[in-house]
């Protein structure tokens, strides 16, 4: 058609397909190496940009490493397009990992973006940042996660709360109280799709932080319905353990009800093994396994491994959960609300959400609540087949514990042709446990289809299924026992079958099926077994020939007719012996053994003869295992083979030990066969371990019972103990009247003459010529910055005394008749402490650069001076220290630039700060003098400028001496890339108000340097305490000292809210740099210092971070 204008088929095809590309970006995927790349990306055009970001996205798409054009993309990220934001951010994402230090180039823009007015830029840039996975930055995203987590805007909340386990994966084990804490702030946001994220990443960090959980339970539950589906699950997961973990299981629920529980209270209940679930299901009385809800249980608790591998496995679950770990839904408000607000949820859209709120349900709920969950399970079997096959695998649990659960529903689990295989399977069992006597027959009329289907491993599965209904009901109709028959009966089972596929599964099942029946009533069936015996001629599976044989065997004295059949029946197993297969064969030897034993009268010398040609035969067989039970058997039976006659074994048996086995062996009939489960593990449903049917990663069982307990008296016992204590103080002082003086204005300047006694500390202080603390009113600080002594210390006992009176009772300060000087005294809550000059003693930490052991006598060390520069503000002052310790000496003795660091490489180059100034004409060192000769014993100071290329990378040098040249390492110290900043309080303050969030970093150290020193204890504890932490740090870094306040609360014995700031500003960039040291603990003891710096250059900042809490925490 159409041949006139060319038009073919394939020609049709194309045009069609061009016109559908038309307005997308299919073509991008055209040319996967397209050259033109590489000029997009520096085209002035954002539209240039972003057609080549685009391409490069393809190309990743496609697997092709495209990492060459990553400095290219890196320098586009600061583009005001948010296209090519995007793109550039998705290009990062993928390449953080795989290279980390080059997206390090990028970091302070990623900084910079976080506090663009867009949220979708700050998030982007949030979620490039946690990409990186690098424990250098650590500490910064951490800090970038803070800011989010605190945005106003949902969408950067919740990236915020997707990074926490990013984070958490780098194992920070010194981050994790601050992990967990923004995991409890995201979980107390108000938008339901941050609380999905944050459950998320809850279940992640801590999931057995039951606490974040308790602060926000109600509202949680309350929030449930609203949260994204996927979020829905988690959720679900996190209350029903925080459920079980706080109040127990509920004595009301299925887990439980069938059950004593140590104390018979289910028995005053009426509470018994049988529960009916709906009085018009039928006629039967739903029957609760509880040995098996026991189990099951356990299970969920403990975990299958740990549960089976107990020795006591078989224990009732009244061992293991008494009353004290369950609770009464009556009176439990918290488990009503989850049950309230999951019952929504059973009608969700989602499958996945229908199973874990049905898993609440299950576990949580009453038992007359359970059924609820039947008709949103038996919906779900409408989803497509892998949703329904695990929805089956659930439902199959539910229904081995309670089968009355889904017997009105027997119809809904008809097979359909269209189910998998897996399914179909599913669908039997679940059939075969929910038959009742109503609805058996039609159950019945369903299988009969179902075995004619072509597919006969399903056939013989529904075959083993009938065996299942027939020992579960005992009244089975005999239609389907002479169903069963016939089927063994067919003509096509006649020929000669070799394998057990197709046709021989289902003749192996139907004789199976048959035999579950005669267990039942073997005297009622002596026909049935009989017409088995006589089908021996025409069966020839191997598998069903060996389960008629065993009935020979066992039924071989039952009732009259059999026991005068059993010579034919053995001859012609003796006949047919050498044909038969090698499993045939050992149960041909195990059933002549057992008629042997029970025969009497005329038959046993026939009998005794066909065994011993039996035995004959076997001891010349091929198959090994024939011929070892051959052996055996002829030794256990030597004293029936060897007796002429029957009297002769009327003997004792315990006169002859193998006549007494064989007896015991064969001779006693064995009970009827209870097979046992195909599994006894069982996960929480909905899991994937329940799937398995083995613990996947991940999984957790739920928590024990009542294992998380929150007292509140705890904490109310504890407040009165500090109220009793601060009364007792305040009693102890004075009367009124010192109530009085705390309130009045006066107070402020004044002291009442009469606390003489408690005057004399202060005028003792002011006596001393030169004091290291003199105490002063805060608020005059800003008048008086030198510091000037207390005249009398009474004023600030009754100020502390009074103070923490008011802060245990959480008051305010008694009533007076000047509330306005009330409100002003309350703000002076802090002292200042005036420390003298202590930079005299101040003496820097020492390192040493060269050992005399590897210099040959020749030792150098370092020390870090506080100096500043003469030559540029990125040089650092080192003051290098030569010894001569070799007995000759030394010439010549220089300390040079290494040639190596004229050429940074890549690793230096990707860790300078980008903020920083031009480095050009700047040299790297500044050398000292030479020294030309160094005697023994001799020692010499020099002192040199170095310029570092990073605050955390050693500088190599080259040491001359005596003509030689050692390579050395001179490594920085981060203390010394600050210099001082003197400042007052107030713009400490005001430059600290101004670099909150993330430009404000802590961390918490124990502090031991003020206990131990024997010669401290006549001094006074604050000023020591102040002493040793400000040489600390001075010691260690260039700092300037600030201030040191002590809350007039304090008492003389705690040192709780004592705080030391000191003010520094970075060189290279005159940044202001503030540390903060707040201490709390008792004089006496260790303290627990908090240290908090404020800095706009996040990496330094943190670098600087830990090296101050490494030096504190040194003792």
């Amino acid at each position: 058609m159409f041949n006139q204008f060319g038009a073919t088929a394939e020609t049709l095809s194309k045009a069609s397909a061009v016109v559908l590309r038309i307005g997308t970006d299919a073509h991008l995927y055209d040319d996967p190496e397209d050259v033109s790349i590489a000029p997009l990306l520096d085209s002035k055009f954002d539209s240039e940009k972003c057609e080549a970001l685009k391409r490069v996205l393809a190309l990743i798409a496609q697997g092709f490493d495209v990492s060459n054009f990553f400095p290219q993309v890196v320098k586009n990220v600061a583009s005001q397009s948010l296209e090519v934001k995007k793109l550039v951010y998705l290009y990062l994402l993928h390449y953080a990992e795989k290279r980390p230090n080059e997206a390090l180039l990028s970091i302070n823009y990623f900084q910079k973006d976080l506090g663009d007015p867009n949220p979708l830029v700050r998030a982007w840039a949030l979620r490039t940042m946690a990409g990186i996975r690098l424990h250098i930055i650590a500490p910064l995203v951490l800090a970038a996660v803070g800011k989010c987590a605190r945005d106003p805007a949902v969408y950067v909340r919740k990236c915020a709360a997707n990074a926490l386990p990013k984070l958490h994966d780098l194992q920070l084990e010194e981050h994790a109280p601050a992990i967990e804490e923004l995991v409890g702030i995201l979980l107390n946001d108000h938008s339901p799709g941050v609380v999905g994220a944050a459950a998320a990443a809850f279940s992640s960090v801590c999931p057995n932080n039951f606490e974040l959980i308790r602060r926000n339970y109600r509202k949680l539950c309350e929030i449930l319905p609203d949260v994204e589906e996927w979020g829905q699950i988690v959720l679900i997961g996190i209350l029903l353990r925080y459920a079980v973990a706080r109040h127990g299981l509920v004595r009301e629920s299925l887990m439980l009800s069938p059950h004593s529980l140590g104390n018979g209270f289910c028995k005053k209940d009426g509470l018994g093994k049988e529960l009916v679930m709906d009085k018009g299901d039928g006629d039967m009385n739903g029957s609760l396994d509880s040995d098996l809800v026991g189990m099951v249980i356990k299970c969920y608790v403990e975990g299958p491994d740990d549960y089976l591998s107990r020795s006591s496995c078989h224990d009732t679950v009244s061992s293991a959960f008494g009353r004290k770990d369950s609770t009464s839904i009556a009176d439990n408000d918290g488990v009503k609300i989850l049950l309230q607000c999951t019952s929504p949820l059973l009608w969700s859209n989602n499958s996945a959400v229908v199973l874990a709120a049905a898993g609440v349900h299950w576990i949580m709920g009453p038992k007359e609540d359970v059924k609820k969950i039947v008709k949103p399970l038996l919906f779900l079997l409408r989803s497509s087949s892998s949703s329904k096959y695990v929805v089956l695998c659930n439902i199959l649990v539910f229904a081995k514990a309670v089968p009355s659960l889904f017997a009105p529903h027997f119809e809904y689990f008809y097979i359909s042709s269209s189910d998998a295989y897996q399914v179909k399977a599913l669908k039997l069992e679940i059939l075969s446990l929910v038959a009742t006597s109503s609805s058996i027959s039609s159950i019945f009329r369903e299988f009969e289809d179902y075995i004619g289907d072509p597919d006969r491993q399903f056939a013989a599965d529904t075959v083993a299924a009938i065996g299942v209904c027939a020992k579960r009901l005992p009244n089975i109709p005999t239609s389907s026992l002479d169903g069963l028959l016939a089927l063994i009966g067919q003509e096509s089972f006649a020929g000669n079958i070799e394998s057990m596929d197709g046709e021989a599964a289902v003749l192996v099942q139907a004789v199976m099926s048959v035999q579950t029946i005669i267990e039942q009533d073997p005297l009622s069936h002596e026909k049935v077994i009989i017409q088995l015996f006589r089908s021996l001629d025409s069966i020839k599976v191997p598998a069903a020939r060996s389960t008629i044989i065993w009935m020979v065997g066992v039924y071989s004295s039952l009732g009259h007719i059999i026991p005068k059949m059993m010579t034919t029946v053995i001859k012609y197993l003796a006949w047919s012996f050498k044909s038969e297969a090698s499993d045939t064969k050992l149960q041909i030897l195990n059933t002549t053994a057992k008629v042997l034993t029970s025969a009497k009268g005329e038959d046993f010398l026939t009998l005794k003869r066909i065994v011993s040609y039996v035995l004959e035969l076997g001891e010349c067989d091929l198959n090994y295992d024939v011929r070892d039970r051959t052996r055996f058997l002829r030794k256990l039976l030597s004293d029936k083979l060897a007796s002429h006659e029957r009297g002769g074994d009327d003997a004792e048996p315990q006169e002859n030990f193998t006549a007494y086995v064989a007896e015991h062996v064969f001779g006693r009939k064995l009970g009827p066969f209870s097979p046992k489960p195909s599994h006894h593990r069982f996960y929480l449903p909905g899991s994937l371990s329940h799937i398995v049917l083995h613990a996947a990663p991940g999984y957790e069982p739920l928590p024990k019972p009542c294992s998380f307990v929150f007292e509140e008296h705890d904490q109310l016992s504890d407040l009165r103990r500090q109220r009793d204590v601060a009364t007792d103080s305040d009693g102890s002082r004075g009367s009124s009247g010192t109530i009085d003086d705390y309130g009045s204005e006066s107070a402020t300047d004044s002291v009442p003459s009469s606390d003489s006694d408690e005057s004399t500390p202060s005028n003792e202080a002011r006596d001393t010529p030169y004091p290291l603390i003199q105490i002063s009113d805060f608020t005059e600080s800003s008048t008086n910055q030198g510091g000037g002594s207390v005249s009398n210390s009474a004023d600030l006992e009754e100020l502390r005394s009074r103070k923490a009176l008011d802060m245990w009772l959480n008051e305010q300060p008694s009533t007076s008749t000047e509330n306005s000087s009330v409100s002003t005294r309350n703000q002076s809550s802090y002292a200042k402490i005036s420390i003298g000059d202590i930079g005299s003693r101040v003496k820097p930490k020492t390192y040493t650069l060269l050992d005399p052991a590897n210099g040959n006598g020749l030792k150098v060390d370092y020390a870090f001076l506080s100096e500043v520069s003469t030559v540029s503000m990125l040089h650092v002052c080192v003051e290098i220290v030569f010894e001569n310790s070799s007995s000759e000496p030394i010439l010549e003795v220089n300390l040079e630039e290494e040639e190596t660091n004229k050429a940074s490489d890549s690793v230096d180059q990707a860790l300078v700060e980008k903020g920083s100034i031009s480095q050009d004409n700047v040299p790297t060192l500044v050398p000292m003098e030479e020294i030309n000769r160094l005697d023994p014993g001799e020692r010499a100071k020099g002192i040199i400028q170095v310029r570092f290329h990073h605050h955390l990378l050693p500088l190599k040098l080259a040491l001359r001496y005596n003509g030689k040249k050692v390579p050395v390492k001179l490594r920085p110290d981060i203390g010394y890339f600050v210099k001082p900043f003197s400042m007052s309080v107030e713009a400490f303050k005001d430059t600290e108000s101004r670099l909150p969030g993330m430009f404000e970093y802590t961390r918490r150290c124990t502090f031991t340097g003020h206990v131990g020193d024997e010669s401290t204890e006549a001094k006074d504890r604050f000023l020591w305490i102040c002493e040793s932490i400000g040489l600390k740090m001075l010691s260690n870094s260039n700092l300037f000292l600030v201030s040191v306040e002590m809350p007039v609360a304090n008492n003389l014995e705690d040192a709780t809210g004592l705080c030391l700031r000191f003010g520094s500003k970075i060189l290279s960039s005159e940044i202001p740099l503030l540390i903060s040291v707040t201490v709390e603990g008792r004089c006496s003891e260790p303290l627990n210092l908090t240290i908090k710096i404020n800095c706009e250059e996040t990496v330094f900042g943190l670098n600087l971070l830990n090296r101050v809490a490494n030096f504190l925490a040194d003792p």
